[in-house]
């Protein structure tokens, strides 16, 4: 046990290096700050965009949603505790599609919650369990091309997949494994321009790519704490590069990839070339006007950057 400790002391001071400034060696791609959203948030989990330029928090432990406008001034709050229509166990995960209509993953209520764009209660998918455990929720993600729904079901280790018209079930994806297409504790996800999907697979430490006919692809990342590499991976945003950016909620970083899973670069400022250190960043999002929305829970607020070069 004594050796594990020294190993692990090693590790994040390594990491602490690459996390603080100057960063050497680590190329650096560069963000500048533009506001952040601080509204008497409980441990915020995830954000979401509309096309009109709505900004949708998960204020999950007052299980409410929250509205700003573009420039992060509130606009509305929808959702209480409970398990009726319109109100929230524990939302963790959140899209909206181009009408603008907002799907929440409703965890403690194992279910989907569907709202339209002026967040009037639309419907509800309820989740099928596996076995003694329900279904837990985390995250949704819109395909309209496709006419699908992906679901992730973080506590059975698996995707549903659902028909986008019909609501009903048409695929589940995972299980319990390290393999490919298997999964420890999936959590958040997301999707690039041409409708592949990326899962962040937390315990695993890395994040798979699966096709739009749910075949695997890729996997970005892996454990450890070197560039490249995750400790705590939680979210994940795609710009319209197909670049993949992915938050390490432990580390305090987010690190960016090629479309293929290569390492490409650590959020920061490449004019003083350091690294950008966030307090337990979780959800990411990234608009039309290649701004990235990152969620930093313990801090209880989410800070916006616009995504300025591409790199040093």
């Amino acid at each position: 046990m004594h050796i594990r400790r020294i190993i692990l002391v090693h590790m994040i001071v390594a990491f602490a290096v690459l996390a603080t400034s100057p960063a050497i060696g680590v190329n650096i791609v560069n963000i500048d700050f533009l506001f952040e959203i601080s509204a008497d948030f409980s441990e915020p989990s995830d954000v979401a965009v509309s096309k009109d330029g709505k900004i949708y928090v998960v204020d999950g432990v007052n299980n409410r949603i929250k509205v700003f406008n573009k420039n992060g001034q509130a606009l509305s709050v929808f959702g209480k505790k409970g398990s009726t229509e319109g109100r929230f166990h524990f939302p963790l995960g959140i899209d909206v599609d181009n009408a603008g209509n907002i799907y929440i993953a409703d965890a403690g209520n194992s279910r989907v919650q569907i709202f339209d764009r002026d967040t009037n209660f639309v419907a509800a998918i309820n989740l099928p369990g596996k076995a003694d455990k329900p279904a837990d929720p985390t995250d949704v993600a819109v395909d309209e091309s496709r006419n699908r729904l992906y679901v992730v079901d973080n506590d059975n280790h698996r995707l549903l997949v659902y028909d986008l018209s019909t609501r009903q079930l048409i695929n589940t994806i995972g299980g319990p494994g390290d393999q490919a297409l298997k999964f420890r504790y999936p959590f958040l996800t997301a999707l690039n321009k041409e409708n592949y999907l990326y899962v962040v697979d937390v315990i695993n430490t890395r994040v798979q790519v699966i096709s739009p006919d749910g075949l695997f692809v890729t996997y970005v990342g892996g454990w450890g704490v070197e560039k490249g590499q995750f400790f705590r991976p939680k979210g994940i945003a795609v710009d319209a590069s197909n670049r993949i950016y992915v938050s390490d909620s432990y580390m305090g970083v987010i690190q960016v990839f090629g479309t293929w899973g290569e390492f490409y670069g650590v959020l920061g400022d490449a004019r003083q070339k350091a690294v950008k250190k966030f307090k337990t960043p979780v959800g990411l999002f990234i608009d039309q006007d290649n701004r990235l929305y990152v969620v930093e829970m313990l801090a209880q607020k989410v800070s916006v950057y616009r995504i300025t070069a591409k790199g040093q």
